[in-house]
């Protein structure tokens, strides 16, 4: 049987995004299982562009295989317009294979992102990458309200998943309540993936 592992994928422009997934992955990994930090690549509208196949630095870009065999997801993306970034959402477009063969049915999964601003769409980009996960059949898991973080944070931080408000230049470090929900959702997801491991 392959060694459980929670799959940490997200798309990073200017690097809070990725911050954000390495915090989600140390509460994994305090959970007991191994996190799998995972990227995608840009989209050009050059249609002669091509990415190279090992990114410069950073996480490796993710295989469709590193979808279908992980124990559980944490999904994160900055946000565009209140929505997931066009690099995501085009690998998940691509995922009819997985979805066909139901090899993420009952998984745990979470989302997070990080804004510019306060109010710059956070709650709906999480909600945009649920939708995807909903038809994959996961088990969405937020972040409860057993978290003290999650009531006095004057940053990011949402029942919906973990956020980062990174500012308009990105000057804003992920303070401690941000960086606390992220290892609060890393951790729930990892004893979430182990549990339903065990019941499966």
């Amino acid at each position: 049987m392959q060694t459980p592992y929670l799959l940490v994928l997200y798309y990073s422009r200017h690097g809070a995004t990725a911050q954000l997934a390495r915090h989600i992955a140390r509460g994994a990994e305090a959970a007991g299982i191994e996190a799998r930090l995972r990227t995608v690549p840009p989209v050009s509208a050059d249609c002669e562009a091509t990415a190279s196949s090992v990114p410069d630095t950073g996480a490796p870009y993710c295989t469709l295989d590193d979808l279908r065999h992980c124990s559980g997801l944490a999904l994160g993306s900055p946000t565009r317009f209140g929505n997931m970034a066009a690099p995501l959402k085009y690998f998940l477009d691509n995922t009819s294979e997985i979805w066909l063969s139901g090899a993420l049915i009952d998984k745990p999964a979470g989302v997070f992102t990080s804004s510019a601003s306060l109010h710059g769409g956070q709650e709906t980009t999480l909600m945009s990458m649920m939708i995807p996960l909903l038809h994959h059949g996961m088990v969405i898991a937020g972040i409860p309200y057993r978290e003290a973080s999650l009531n006095k944070t004057q940053t990011g931080g949402t029942p919906y998943g973990a956020s980062h408000v990174a500012g308009a230049q990105g000057q804003n470090k992920i303070d401690q309540d941000e960086i606390n929900l992220c290892q609060a959702q890393g951790k729930r997801l990892g004893e979430l993936a182990l549990a339903l491991r065990r019941t499966a």
